[in-house]
């Protein structure tokens, strides 16, 4: 619909606005009177309830003016509008029953004469609390009372020819005995700010490390944030839930003349189990010109720059099982050495020395070329979208979370030129979330329009916690740690633009959770091909810590979702582990359309770890191994069918891709266990796969093919890879 001609001028429906004055004798009167009565205790301010919320209507005009753009917060760039006719409604779901102060109504020029405000608590039976008659355009601010969880704007009749047409329809509520959470504020007990003129630095780093340093299923969580300047002389070792980051703008601000380090010790020089921890936005200067990074799965390396070279292998070159680097700049030489797989995005290095199994690079300068199977190199130009994970640092004295750009066609590092692009968000506007949150309060402050900012700590939640605003980040430090309660959804994500979820890990609880992390609600449709959420070192853990289940971990309906590396984890050791005990029958699966994985680590699922059902889905690596406590061939026996796949795409997709993509087994309990695939795809024209492999870890358990019934069977004990450099 175009527009109709300019809107009337501002006005406000709020009659308590529009009350004459009194005369300057009545005004002293009541000043005197009012003087002699108690002041009230202040009550909080309204919150904006509406917002990012679902909102449906009787009609669309057309698609470009869905319900859901009366409450995405864009005043003046989206609307809803109806057809032609008078009878319309439109209404939002509050998510709970709540009481209801305020709707404000912004008008386009097409707008409502006569109309109704409604509310209900179950959608079908409303009641009145508003009625105008003589409404004239512009922004009606209404005054309301009562209570619901549903509120509709229900049109009667309009003012012009064409439809209702709103800008934006906003509820607000929560004044009253709850108070106003407060923004910002202290970062807790568990994070550790450093500058350089801390006392005995050295001796901080030790006492954490070695309280982290084997507490691989401890409740311990630790952040070291460095401010920028220059450190001497330092060895920052790296243990469990321990993360090391810069608080500059960019990793150069903030240079350690010295090494962060992560090495094997602890488990006799295996790396295989050297996960939950990260290094970000700082510059290291080796001591001896190399510094060593060994670690296995959910394990980040991002805004680093290495002024020298980096080693990937523990001190004796034992097993390490993968990591993933960044926006990172190595000058030196990476040695990968005995490394299985590992995946580098968007970054800058020097070099790379040998190949395992499963080596990927997009959009990296100076990767090798691709040779896959030989070496197991697999390099893609660029990556086709990413955006960088938000993180804190400090602007002054004032701590901020800047906000990456989204970039396409990306390669090298956001800050190779200088200031990254991107929005820098004051920590005013998050929400400070510290041990002991309940999930009403952590509710609450999304309700109230802040992010959140998780301390280190493990959160319980009762509740799930609702992601319903655009934009909202949910950033966590020391690898907080969120663990549902009764068999809820931990958290869960409406179908609206650009919220970031980074640096978590979520802890199956003991009551199965039908899903612990849901991007979108099912049959999301809307377009975020502009403005993707992104999922970003978010890890799920069902076992290890304790008995925890969940039927599928993760479940994406929103389009054009980026998830940028995340380890989705049944437990194969630890505690509360057993083919029963700790039951996750699905790791990931996807639903929406236009989703890009780069970076996904699915392991150790009863049935399938990847389902993938939307169309044109994007994989950049995938490193899986099945479960390895399967008791016989009989448990994983799917139809007629050995075994479920690792990675599934449904027969109903027409168009899908994939590169630098493995699955080992080890069929620990039963060797003797085949399975038939790793890799299960419909073969059609538009699905396609690049450098695959399976592998059998010494011979325990065997696969029959790579992709379908394409690809030799794995063989023998000497755990060689069997290959398909392309399918079909």
């Amino acid at each position: 619909m175009t527009s109709v001609g300019t809107p009337p001028a501002f006005r406000r429906f709020n009659p308590a606005a529009r009350r004459a004055t009194a005369g300057a004798l009545v005004s002293s009167l009541v000043g005197a009177l009012l003087a002699l009565v108690p002041a009230a205790p202040a009550t909080a301010a309204e919150t904006l309830l509406s917002q990012g919320r679902p909102a449906t209507a009787s009609s669309a005009e057309g698609t470009a003016f869905a319900a859901s753009a009366a409450v995405d917060g864009n005043l003046t760039g989206t609307r809803w509008a109806s057809q032609w006719s008078d009878n319309q409604w439109l209404q939002v779901d509050l998510g709970q029953t709540t009481a209801i102060s305020r709707v404000v109504l912004t008008w386009e020029a097409a707008y409502g004469k006569a109309y109704n405000i409604q509310l209900s608590d179950n959608g079908n039976d409303w009641r009145t609390v508003k009625s105008v008659t003589a409404g004239d355009g512009g922004t009606d601010d209404i005054t309301v009372s009562g209570t619901g969880r549903y509120v509709r704007l229900q049109g009667i009749t309009r003012a012009t020819g064409y439809g209702y047409s709103l800008w934006e329809f906003q509820v607000y509520g929560g004044t009253g005995d709850t108070p106003q959470l407060p923004g910002g504020g202290d970062l807790g007990p568990n994070v550790h700010v450093i500058d350089p003129s801390t006392p005995d630095i050295q001796g901080k780093l030790d006492a954490v490390f070695k309280q982290q340093e084997s507490a691989q299923f401890g409740t311990g969580r630790h952040a070291f944030l460095f401010k920028p300047g220059t450190y001497n002389n330092l060895n920052a070792q790296i243990g469990f839930y321990t993360q090391i980051a810069g608080l500059g703008l960019k990793p150069d601000d903030t240079l350690i003349n010295g090494d962060i380090t992560v090495d094997a010790g602890w488990f006799n020089g295996n790396a295989t189990q050297n996960f939950w921890r990260g290094a970000e936005n700082l510059a290291v200067n080796p001591v001896n010109g190399t510094n060593r990074w060994a670690v296995s799965q959910a394990s980040s390396f991002r805004r680093m720059h290495v002024k020298g070279g980096l080693n990937l292998a523990p001190n004796g070159y034992g097993w390490a099982s993968g990591g993933y680097i960044a926006d990172s700049k190595i000058d030196g030489q990476i040695g990968n050495y005995s490394q299985q797989q590992w995946y580098t995005r968007d970054s800058a290095i020097g070099g790379w020395s040998n190949s395992v199994w499963n080596q990927v690079f997009s959009g990296v300068e100076g990767a090798p070329a691709n040779s896959f199977p030989e070496p197991r190199y697999t390099t893609l130009a660029t990556t086709p979208v990413s955006r960088e994970k938000p993180f804190l640092y400090l602007d002054g004295n004032e701590y901020k979370v800047f906000a990456p750009a989204k970039r396409t066609g990306a390669r090298g590092t956001t800050w190779a030129s200088g200031t990254p692009q991107g929005q820098s968000i004051p920590l005013s506007r998050f929400y400070v979330v510290k041990p002991g949150a309940t999930a009403a309060t952590i509710n609450q402050a999304l309700a109230q329009g802040l992010h959140l900012l998780f301390t280190p700590g493990v959160y319980h939640v009762d509740r799930t916690i609702e992601i319903n605003r655009p934009d909202t980040i949910v950033l966590g430090l020391g690898l907080a740690t969120i663990i549902p309660d009764n068999g809820v959804t931990a958290l869960r994500v409406a179908d609206v633009d650009g919220v970031r979820l980074a640096g978590f890990l979520i802890d199956a609880g003991t009551v199965n959770s039908p899903t612990l992390l849901e991007v979108g609600p099912q049959n999301a449709s809307a377009d975020h091909s502009a403005n993707p959420t992104t999922v970003q070192d978010v890890y799920i853990r069902i076992g290890g810590a304790g008995a925890g289940k969940a039927t599928t971990s993760m479940v994406v309906n929103s389009d054009d979702t980026i998830i940028d590396h995340t380890w989705v984890w049944r437990a194969d050791h630890g505690d509360g582990v057993g083919w029963e005990t700790n039951r996750a029958d699905y790791g990931v699966r996807v639903n929406g359309d236009d989703v890009l994985a780069t970076g996904l680590f699915v392991e150790h699922f009863n049935k399938y770890d990847v389902e993938w059902y939307g169309e044109r889905g994007r994989t950049i690596f995938f490193q899986n191994e099945k479960a390895y406590d399967a008791p016989n061939q009989a448990a994983i026996q799917n139809g007629t069918t050995k075994g479920y796949a690792a990675y599934r795409v449904d027969d109903s997709v027409n168009t899908h891709e994939g590169w630098g993509m493995g699955s080992y087994c080890y069929y620990n309990v039963d060797p003797t266990i085949r399975q038939d695939h790793g890799f299960k795809a419909p073969v059609k024209p538009g699905v396609k796969f690049h450098s695959l492999l399976t592998v059998s870890l010494g011979g325990n358990g065997h696969f029959e093919h790579v992709i379908n019934d394409t690809g030799a069977p794995t063989q023998g004990t000497e755990t060689v890879p069997s290959t398909v450099v392309s399918y079909p």
